[in-house]
């Protein structure tokens, strides 16, 4: 009854008529007017249900002061053009204009040449197996005696990677051999095929070595500067230097783009990453090239980044996640190309510059390729949105009298306007939007960080496959589980949606590292017991079997995280939210050259740690929202309009277990909260609205 007169006393007398209740929706935002047209303009989701908007304010509701009313009208532009995807983008012809295929035609082209970039690691950085070599031209060769045997010391001078054997069947003067020294190849004879055993304690006393490369090179940065025995950790921090470099730029491009636009990063982006990349190919020392890859890695983030937020939001609902997957499996495609273009090349600077020329191509979207329309409307700076629009209608060749909404009358009104801006910092201050990117952090680093973890498990050296000892297959075999859990994708995602997919393979990366964890070390117990019956091959297929599961469904969880956060980080913010999934995702993968810095020391501890993070990413997977048919939200407060849904649609006629707003004002601390939703009805709850 206390509760009836509060009621009453703040406006809301029995004589008043309820609104319709409304099934479960969404938290409703601060300003409930702007964010209303993007979730009534959602259309069905799968799985979790439709996120809907909550109804206006009543006028009589709350004895809200009628000069704050007038006020946030006055501030708040027109509700047509908040609705991007529910006006705008129809107006333009959606994705159907000829105008809006070719810009994602453009934005699908340079993903080869970044699968060119983000794989040449494994090319220009590869230990290859090296030995002693000798003194000089004519004499004995180091390691071979007048008999041509090789004796117990001058075994001792050959040594390979620990980690990964290389085939002898590939060894001889032409092809993949390297003088350290830069003499001639033709002045030295062939080396014999080097032994397959040997105390590699002495093998650092030499002063120069000879080299096999495995990768289809004559020579790369290992060989051109001896980056062997005690100069062997200079080429983990080269490794680090292209990952730092990514981190780094998607934080601060991602910030940069959502504040001065997206097509500038991009063009700068491009024009610098022609600069240091070339440059690395000049490079006359490590140091000289750590640095510059670090450059290259901050300007090939701001590519990736920019294409993958103008992706996103030339799109309607319903082809945003198809239109990912075809730039992913394009990317792909510059993976499997790689090793043949390597050969071709056959010296890493010959490979360096090839891999960056095609950049050059991108100098023309300078001239062909626009701002993010949507980005503009969503900062309102209508007056250049006016001008694109109109460049969109005379490409698209679109008669201006088939706007029915009125796009362009609301447009001409709101001109005026000044832009609004935000930075990614803004999102500190909200209840939901924070947390669904803090989740989608935690599993984007989960999933790349596991996914070393279950590699080194497959091509270890402590599991003797034949197959896995030859670099082409070990190379191949990483990218046909990439491709197949992409593919894989396409199919979980239709049918359970974002978040049920990412909840799936997130599962399978769990039961596969805690099956390995604890599974094969219960095997290796029992196979040292005679009568068990299991040998130690059994217990290598159960490990190669755990990590190609573990490597597929990580993969998947790593990159269904990235597109997540592209779906419900408001356009405001988007690059600054993708900036920190991905740099998230950096940092997983900078886990793989910090364990091989310190020799594969507390590998077992990183797997149990990771192990442990997916669980957590399971239980907190299902407080996201499923963004699957959604509109894009456009500001900070239609971010807020995402909230959870359940796995399972409630059953008709079930009352969900929440408090209205009007009785949240009985508990203390929660009056902020209570009175952010004065202006709603007081059936209104976090989650929708509640049958009374």
């Amino acid at each position: 009854m206390a509760i009836d007169r509060r009621r009453e006393a703040a406006g809301g007398g029995p004589g008043r008529q309820p609104p319709p209740a409304e099934e479960n929706g969404s938290l409703p935002p601060g300003d409930a007017a702007a964010s209303a047209p993007l979730g009534g303009r959602a259309g069905p989701s799968g799985g979790g249900g439709e996120i809907q908007p909550l109804p206006a304010p009543h006028p009589a509701a709350g004895g809200q002061h009628p000069g704050c009313s007038s006020a946030a009208a006055a501030a708040a532009p027109s509700l047509l053009l908040l609705d991007y995807d529910g006006s705008v983008l129809p107006f333009l012809g959606g994705l159907g204009g000829g105008y809006q295929k070719t810009l994602v035609l453009l934005t699908w082209i340079p993903a080869l040449f970044i699968g060119f970039s983000q794989f040449s690691d494994s090319f220009l950085l590869d230990q290859p197996n090296f030995w002693c070599r000798g003194a000089g031209k004519g004499a004995e060769l180091a390691g071979v005696t007048a008999t041509g045997r090789w004796d117990s010391g001058d075994v001792a001078n050959w040594t390979s990677p620990p980690t990964t054997p290389f085939s002898t069947a590939s060894w001889g003067a032409a092809g993949n051999l390297s003088n350290s020294s830069g003499a001639d190849g033709g002045d030295t004879p062939p080396l014999p095929s080097p032994p397959d055993k040997g105390d590699n304690a002495s093998n650092c006393d030499c002063h120069a070595w000879d080299y096999g490369i495995r990768t289809g090179l004559v020579q790369n940065v290992v060989s051109k500067w001896d980056l062997v025995c005690d100069n062997a950790w200079k080429v983990h921090i080269a490794k680090f230097s292209l990952l730092v470099g990514l981190i780094f730029g998607y934080l601060i491009t991602g910030c940069i783009a959502d504040w001065v636009g997206r097509r500038p990063v991009l063009l700068f982006s491009i024009i610098f990453i022609l600069i240091f990349g070339l440059t690395v190919a000049l490079s006359v020392n490590v140091t000289m090239f750590s640095t510059l890859r670090f450059f290259e890695g901050f300007c090939l983030a701001g590519i990736i980044l920019t294409l993958y937020a103008l992706r996103i939001e030339l799109c309607p609902p319903g082809k945003r996640f198809m239109i990912t997957m075809v730039a992913s499996f394009v990317a792909m495609a510059g993976q499997f190309l790689m090793p043949g273009l390597a050969a071709l090349c056959r010296d890493w600077q010959v490979l360096q510059a090839l891999i960056i020329c095609p950049f050059l191509l991108m100098l023309l979207y300078w001239s062909i390729f626009p701002e993010s329309l949507r980005w503009l409307m969503a900062t309102q700076q209508f007056e250049s949105a006016k001008k694109l629009i109109l460049h969109f209608t005379q490409k698209n060749c679109m008669n201006p009298e088939s706007d029915i909404k009125g796009v362009m009358p609301e447009l001409e009104k709101e001109l005026s306007r000044r832009p609004k801006k935000v930075c990614i910092v803004k999102v500190v201050g909200t209840r939901n939007l924070w947390k669904n990117i803090v989740v989608l952090c935690v599993n984007s680093l989960t999933g790349y960080g596991i996914h070393h973890c279950f590699a080194r498990s497959m091509m270890g050296h402590e599991v003797k496959v034949p197959l896995l000892e030859n670099f082409y297959a070990d190379y191949y075999t990483v990218a046909s589980i990439a491709l197949a859990s992409c593919l894989a994708m396409c199919v979980v995602v239709r049918f359970l949606g974002r978040r049920g997919g990412l909840l799936l393979f997130m599962i399978l990366t769990a039961l596969a590292s805690l099956l390995q964890l604890g599974l094969l070390n219960l095997i290796g117990k029992y196979s040292q017991h005679p009568d068990s019956g299991m040998s130690d091959s059994v217990k290598d297929k159960f490990s190669i079997t755990f990590s190609i599961v573990g490597m597929f469904a990580s993969h998947a969880v790593g990159s269904l995280s990235v597109f997540f956060c592209a779906e419900i980080t408001p356009t405001v913010i988007r690059c600054g939210g993708l900036g920190l999934v991905l740099a998230s995702a950096g940092f997983g993968m900078l886990t793989a050259p910090i364990i091989d810095l310190h020799n594969q020391k507390g590998y077992f501890l990183h797997h149990i740690i990771f192990a442990c993070c997916t669980l957590i990413c399971i239980i907190c997977i299902l407080l996201l929202p499923e963004s699957r048919n959604q509109s894009l939200p456009e500001n900070i407060s239609n971010g807020e309009h995402y909230t959870r849904q359940p796995l399972l649609p409630h059953k008709k006629g079930e009352q969900p277990l929440l408090l209205t707003n009007a009785e949240l004002k009985d508990y203390s601390g929660l009056h902020d909260a209570a009175t952010a939703g004065d202006g709603l009805p007081e059936n209104a709850t976090a989650n929708g609205m509640k049958s009374m």
